[in-house]
């Protein structure tokens, strides 16, 4: 069934920067079976299609998008016990927050680090969302995907999901597959995560899943990291720039005070942050109607009244500043649609 389809609307609300123009054609996804006669309407017409889901990872050109945006607003999630896992079918179009807390609330551990994270669930799995010592992927099971090629729907395993570090096979592919639901596999009674330092720091003794959440929760919004109307910081895509990961070699080059951590392939993962600051931009940093938080060296800010274009002309100052000053290249994490990075 063919969604209703609309000409010309801003995507710039849609989003968590507030930036961008509009797409061309715009509908909005109720129910999965939508998907595939949405992007038979598109290929019929030779135009572009495009996935959004939450728009917190998100930047958006100037001139917007000359093609057809599909807005995920699937609903729905199935739990259900198997092999002594708690396990949770979610559709791509629900909010990653609401699963998390749900999650948390059944005692079922997991995703508790994940907490405060916004976004859809479906979005998830592209990025390989990650926080404090947690990734998604070490909780999934499947996904469920509409193939834009055959519009064959087929059921992934998480090994053929190509994951890595703030990546995946749908990041290096996104116009091969549709992500419609994700399925997780939870711990029932689990100890929660503690392995990133300054959360175990904060939480001594045996906490519990929803005390994890609370510290995680309250952790990000010291950091700005969490959406707040009331907070100045609050138009951005959360971390900007991946932490970089580099040999060895290369780490040793850096002062002795820079953080690092030792990954088991022998390479080591930095602080991008931390590179942004002693390169000489730190928090608060701005040009205009854009800048650096002043909670968080990662986080590029939309004050207000600014364009894209402000907001790349920042992002390329601070990459330069950091390849400048150690040789580093910063590799942004957001999805860029109807503009490229390079």
């Amino acid at each position: 069934m063919l969604p209703h389809i609309r000409e010309s609307v801003s995507l710039a609300p849609l989003t968590t920067l507030g930036l961008g123009g509009a797409a061309r054609f715009f509908a909005e996804i109720a129910d999965a079976s939508q998907i595939a006669s949405a992007l038979a309407w598109a290929k019929e017409r030779d135009l572009p299609a495009f996935i959004l889901g939450g728009g917190s990872n998100l930047v958006v050109a100037d001139e917007g998008f000359p093609g057809l945006v599909l807005h995920m607003r699937t609903r729905g999630r199935r739990w259900f016990e198997e092999g002594g896992e708690v396990r949770v079918e979610v559709a791509a179009g629900e909010d990653w927050d609401d699963l998390v807390a749900d999650a948390v609330a059944r005692n079922a551990a997991g995703v508790e680090c994940l907490s405060g994270i916004p976004g859809s669930a479906g979005a998830s799995p592209v990025q390989n969302v990650g926080a404090y010592g947690q990734e998604v992927a070490s909780a999934i099971r499947s996904v469920r995907v509409l193939e834009r090629a055959s519009f064959q729907i087929r059921q992934l395993d998480a090994d053929a999901c190509g994951f890595g570090y703030r990546d995946s096979a749908f990041k290096r592919e996104p116009d091969r597959q549709v992500i419609l639901s994700v399925t997780l596999r939870l711990v029932p009674g689990g100890a929660p995560s503690l392995r990133y330092p300054e959360l175990a720091a904060a939480l001594p003794g045996r906490p519990s899943l929803a005390d994890v959440r609370q510290s995680v929760l309250a952790l990000r919004r010291k950091k700005a990291m969490l959406l707040d109307d009331r907070d100045p910081n609050r138009r951005s895509a959360g971390s900007f720039f991946v932490n970089p990961v580099v040999s060895a070699d290369v780490a040793a080059l850096l002062p002795a005070d820079a953080p690092r951590f030792p990954l088991p392939d022998g390479r080591c993962k930095l602080a991008a942050g931390w590179l942004i600051e002693h390169a000489g931009l730190g928090k608060g940093f701005r040009m205009g109607p854009v800048g650096i938080s002043s909670q968080h060296a990662l986080a590029l800010v939309h004050h207000g009244g600014g364009s894209t274009a402000d907001l790349l002309r920042l992002a390329r100052h601070v990459h330069r500043s950091v390849l400048d000053r150690f040789g580093i290249a910063l590799v942004p994490e957001p999805v860029f649609l109807g503009l490229s990075w390079s």
